[in-house]
């Protein structure tokens, strides 16, 4: 038996609660567009993201660790898809629509620049003077405009819900005012939870990852609340922290984030009467939440990855070096445009030559900036 999408549409009137987002009720797509034989807008809107160029570049992206270091640490691919597998968890769990959060939660940072947030850093230096860079913005520029997909206009032509999400992507690494939507609305709920989800994703893997680089002192763990708890349920006093203890505490933390969160949520929803969108809309303040004795705990633990992981001396190096990688490939890029490849070229005559090279760089994995590095600089690399 064939399901239609006409099915599949009615199924979401059926599954999902009052507040969760259908597709039948999309505020549509920039360019006219024939709906799908057997699948939603949103589930169209996942698999355009999934098949992008700039998508499958972020395997070779990094979140905190440059690519040189190891193939162990998490990449902007295996980060989106841990944001995904949670997006879809909340969404299931609180009765939303699980397409629409799972495609912006695969989106997010697909506008991301090569070396994490020293790259994005340094972007934002470079281009002050230019219209400026964020990531976010950058995304929404590679959905509407750099992606190549169709004959008739440029870009992925998304969904407003997807595109509002990209752009009403909020967390503490995030700037949200751009694009045309309007900022007075809250977004969805879909698009709040996709922002929770990159949270508890980058929270619990940045010390994940800081803990099996060995960048983090496994008896520093003692200073954080989460730590305590667990240990004193689940360990013998001065166990080694072995991976597998490492594995099952970042297990059981993922878990206490989701929980609070979910029970939050719903809590926060049924308090407000929230049963529609456009209630959701209306609100004036994000529904989906953690509880704030939760929030107070997760305080801690930030402050923890910033002063011990995040400003560790190993990982500003790797930082330092990537800031020189870009600036250099970005002065020499707008020093002589000539040194663009053909196609980049072509560009040049619409747009600003900043922005080209900003594009340009922005699309590159951290493998082929260091590529391309080598080939500009070290006389020794073939061109």
């Amino acid at each position: 038996m064939l399901c239609t999408r006409e099915q599949l549409e009615q199924e979401e009137i059926q599954r999902l609660a009052p507040y969760g987002m259908k597709s039948r009720e999309t505020r549509g797509r920039v360019h006219p567009d024939p709906e799908h034989e057997y699948r939603t807008a949103f589930q169209r809107d996942r698999d355009r993201i999934l098949h992008t160029t700039a998508f499958r570049r972020l395997e070779y992206k990094t979140q905190v660790f440059v690519i040189t270091e190891g193939d162990y640490y998490r990449t902007r691919l295996t980060h989106t898809v841990e944001v995904a597998q949670i997006g879809r968890t909340l969404a299931r769990t609180l009765g939303a629509n699980e397409d629409l959060t799972e495609a912006i939660c695969l989106v997010h940072d697909i506008g991301h620049t090569p070396f994490g947030h020293a790259g994005e850093y340094t972007m934002r230096k470079l281009m002050r003077e230019f219209g400026g860079f964020n990531h976010q913005q950058q995304s929404l520029r590679v959905v509407d405009e750099l992606e190549e997909r169709f004959p008739e206009y440029r870009g992925l032509n998304l969904t407003y819900e997807v595109r509002e999400g990209i752009a009403k992507h909020e967390t503490a690494y995030d700037e949200v005012g751009f694009g045309d939507f309007d900022f007075g609305e809250m977004p969805t709920l879909e698009s709040q939870l996709a922002s929770a989800a990159d949270e508890i994703a980058y929270n619990t893997a940045d010390l994940d990852d800081g803990l099996r680089a060995g960048l983090l002192d496994p008896y520093e763990l003692n200073e954080l609340d989460f730590w305590r708890e667990w240990s004193a349920n689940h360990l013998e006093k001065n166990t080694r922290v072995d991976d597998m203890i490492r594995h099952k505490f970042i297990r059981w933390l993922v878990n206490e984030f989701v929980t609070d969160f979910v029970n939050t949520t719903n809590a926060r929803l049924n308090e407000h009467k929230i049963d529609s969108v456009e209630r959701v809309r209306a609100f004036g303040a994000p529904l989906a939440e953690f509880s704030e004795p939760f929030a107070e705990r997760m305080k801690p633990l930030q402050e923890f990855l910033l002063t011990r992981f995040y400003r560790q001396y190993r990982v500003m190096r790797m930082a330092s070096k990537a800031e020189q990688v870009i600036e250099k490939l970005f002065n020499a890029y707008l020093a002589d445009t000539r040194l663009l490849p053909p196609r980049t070229q072509a560009r040049l005559a619409d747009e600003v030559p900043a922005r080209v090279v900003c594009d340009y760089i922005a699309g590159m994995t951290d493998r082929y900036a260091l590529d391309e590095y080598a080939r500009l600089f070290d006389p020794t690399t073939k061109v």
